[in-house]
């Protein structure tokens, strides 16, 4: 699972009632499409890399949201799919949005799931939002049957708040924590789980172009855009609003905009 990987291209269109909180992204909404797409192309990355492993099998994805990632890894052909969602409007919004996606308002801090009941469990954009990060990876371990599959992503620190160290208290009012690669790694390490794997959520051709013609980070840009400050990058909101799956590819850690670890639970002798 090494080299960059494109995307594949392809974007929902679902309808929703549910507000814009800062705290996770929805289909849909102008404006919002980098974000939208930068947290689809993992779920499109997964659902391809590993469509054997998503066939026929149990999949829980736990932090799910607006639904939209349930209903990708849905494609994939599993037996069932669980979304875990602890706010009760998007609960309720999944359930009638996505077919074929059983959504239940849960607490991750006491994840319902029967230990060794599960073959792949993901969470995306989750765990930097957790308290006790550690015991739910240790949870997710012992969700998931002997050679079960975990799929986690969060924002890569060094890029997403660059100059944040590892314990700080992050800008992101929503966040507890954010992680460098190595940190990932390390937890995952001491939750018991093996054969793991930390990849790179980056941007493609056209906005790395983008970026180096006008010398400034597409997210940077946003950010001085809701400050106001956005008067020397006039193209901004048209690149925005073009940006689809296609524009992020999975490679190294290095320099990525969101890390995706992949791990795998062990296998009792």
């Amino acid at each position: 699972m090494s080299g960059r990987r494109q995307v594949a291209p392809r974007l929902l269109a679902v309808s929703h009632p549910l507000p814009l909180t800062g705290e996770r992204t929805l289909p849909g909404v102008a404006g919002e499409e980098y974000w939208f797409a930068r947290h689809e192309a993992a779920y499109r990355w997964i659902a391809a890399t590993f469509a054997e492993r998503l066939r026929g099998a149990v999949v829980v994805e736990a932090g799910s949201g607006e639904g939209y990632g349930a209903a990708v890894l849905r494609e994939s052909g599993p037996r069932v799919v669980v979304a875990l969602e602890y706010d009760a409007a998007a609960v309720a919004h999944a359930g009638t949005a996505y077919a074929g996606v059983t959504t239940t308002r849960a607490n991750l801090a006491a994840m319902p799931v029967a230990p060794s009941s599960v073959d792949v469990l993901v969470s995306l954009q989750v765990i930097e939002h957790l308290w006790d990060l550690p015991g739910f990876l240790r949870d997710c371990a012992t969700a998931l049957r002997p050679g079960g599959l975990l799929v986690v992503s969060t924002p890569n620190r060094p890029v997403f708040s660059p100059g944040l160290g590892r314990g700080e208290k992050p800008t992101n009012p929503f966040h507890v924590e954010e992680l460098d690669a190595v940190q990932l790694r390390d937890l995952l390490d001491a939750a018991g789980l093996t054969a793991i794997e930390v990849h790179g959520l980056q941007h493609g051709a056209r906005i790395e172009e983008w970026e180096s013609t006008r010398g400034i980070g597409l997210v940077e840009a946003q950010i001085a855009a809701l400050r106001g400050d956005d008067d020397g990058v006039p193209d901004l909101a048209e690149l925005v609003g073009s940006v689809t799956v296609e524009d992020f590819v999975v490679g190294g850690a290095d320099g990525a905009q969101d890390l995706i670890a992949v791990a795998v639970s062990a296998v009792a002798p």
